[in-house]
């Protein structure tokens, strides 16, 4: 019986050469010469902020991650993003949320999509991870696939623990 095991897990790695190919691409952009903007990455509180003189900037920091991020293949699907907010000092700044792991709220919504899809095979929680097994390798593919392209699920999935 094939299974594999859906989670919600953070590349911490990948997640930091993408923050310092951010601040390499500010750095050298014209549009911040002389700009004091920064992006800085909060690991215990799981965040990120960012940093600059007024909203366009913090908007255009927040494009150059993004794109960062999807070329390192981090999801951006999980990420909250706070309002920008005046910080003093004529500075503005934005957090952003970083999910990990399935929620309470992901877990009913990764239920019902499997629900509503018709999967014929057995899904459990456990540990903040689902355990999905079906006799067909190509139905828990195309599950995965669905699961990732839902607007319901609001958290980035990857597959792990694969068995044929």
């Amino acid at each position: 019986m094939a299974s594999f095991d859906l989670i919600c897990r953070l590349d911490e790695m990948e997640l930091q050469n993408a923050i310092n190919q951010t601040e390499k691409v500010i750095s050298g952009r014209f549009d911040f010469k002389g700009s004091e903007a920064k992006i800085e990455w909060k690991q215990k509180e799981n965040s990120i902020e960012i940093r600059a003189e007024d909203d366009t900037k913090v908007k255009a920091v927040l494009e150059i991650l993004r794109t960062n991020m999807l070329k390192r293949g981090i999801g951006i699907k999980g990420m909250e993003e706070s309002d920008i907010t005046p910080t003093g000092m004529k500075m503005k700044k934005m957090n952003l949320k970083l999910s990990s792991g399935i929620d309470k709220d992901n877990q009913k919504a990764i239920s019902k999509v499997i629900k509503e899809s018709g999967f014929k095979g057995k899904a459990q929680y456990m540990d903040e991870k689902y355990r999905l097994e079906s006799k067909s390798i190509d139905e828990l593919q195309t599950l995965f696939r669905l699961l990732r392209e839902s607007k319901e699920v609001k958290i980035d999935l990857q597959m792990e623990n694969m068995k044929r």
